[in-house]
């Protein structure tokens, strides 16, 4: 039996998706970057481009989007950008957290954790979120949160795909669209 995939084109460069069931019984049509550098690296330049100028760092949460957050930093010029982790690591004891809703692709309730670091890296700087995928938007308020905290000026959310209704927002940008299914 042939897999179900669905195809996105990023300007020229297309991806196959495979389509996957989660436990709610939605299926979405998985995207993933781990180990594709070439796709990441065309991916962050198209972001990249349409970030230029608008913001002074760049925020994710891991850890699907923290290669696209590294490649966007450095496409940006920009030598630092920030992680929020969704474990607390032993040199973030004096860092900030906060708590987000469950989202499509967890199911659960989780935390982010930003290190101290990281909270001066983005204090008072305008802040723009790279990730791979906003769907609910549950791990964007994660992170919408984070920067508010740490003090930073969220100017921009990007993503390289939207997924159902998300695309409908119209306070993100992003390169492609996927459906629920």
């Amino acid at each position: 039996m042939e897999k179900e995939v669905f195809i996105v084109d990023f300007e020229g460069v297309k991806a196959e998706l495979p389509v996957m069931p989660l436990p709610s019984g939605i299926r979405i049509a998985f995207f993933n970057l781990h180990g594709n550098s070439a796709l990441t690296e065309h991916c962050a330049k198209l972001l990249a481009k349409r970030l230029q100028g608008a913001c002074d760092v760049v925020i994710t949460a891991e850890s699907k989007g923290l290669q696209l957050a590294h490649c966007v930093a450095r496409e940006l010029g920009q030598d630092m950008y920030a992680v929020a982790r969704k474990s607390k690591k032993l040199y973030m004891q004096d860092g900030i957290d906060v708590t987000i809703e469950s989202s499509i692709t967890t199911g659960k309730e989780q935390k982010l954790y930003l290190s101290k670091h990281d909270v001066e890296l983005i204090k008072g700087k305008r802040v723009a979120i790279v990730d791979d995928v906003v769907s609910t938007g549950a791990s964007l308020s994660g992170l919408e949160a984070i920067v508010k905290k740490a003090g930073g000026i969220l100017v921009q959310k990007a993503f390289v795909l939207a997924e159902g209704d998300a695309a409908n927002r119209d306070d993100i940008l992003y390169l492609g669209t996927i459906p629920l299914l």
